[in-house]
């Protein structure tokens, strides 16, 4: 079992930045990859970012550039940098995780990017 605590949403205005965390309750190096997903309302959930256990990093091509994936192994922590916010990332994001070829995902952190 992995448990996948997620914080650091919030409101933010086009433009503006957040950090969104997630703390896994096992060691990382234990976890094939993870990462975050996110779900804007109407849509289906989508792939924004992972890391491996090695390290090998994946963006998708809308958030390239403006977000970064990085992680704490000391902290089990992965963090999701996001600079240059728009209104289209507004969206509940999602921490996930992959183990012995099981997924698990955490409870969701809301990001609001609005004027």
């Amino acid at each position: 079992q992995v448990q996948l605590v997620e914080s650091g949403g919030g409101s933010v205005q086009p433009g503006g930045s957040l950090r969104l965390s997630c703390a896994a309750s096992v060691s990382m190096f234990s976890i094939y990859v993870m990462g975050w997903y996110r779900q804007a309302p109407g849509k289906q959930r989508e792939l924004v970012a992972d890391i491996t256990s090695g390290g090998r990093i994946k963006y998708v091509d809308f958030v390239k550039g403006r977000f970064t994936i990085s992680r704490d192994t000391a902290k089990n922590t992965v963090y999701l940098q996001m600079s240059s916010l728009e209104p289209e990332d507004t969206a509940v994001y999602y921490c996930h995780a992959v183990k012995d070829g099981m997924s698990y995902w955490g409870k969701g952190t809301l990001v609001t990017v609005s004027s």
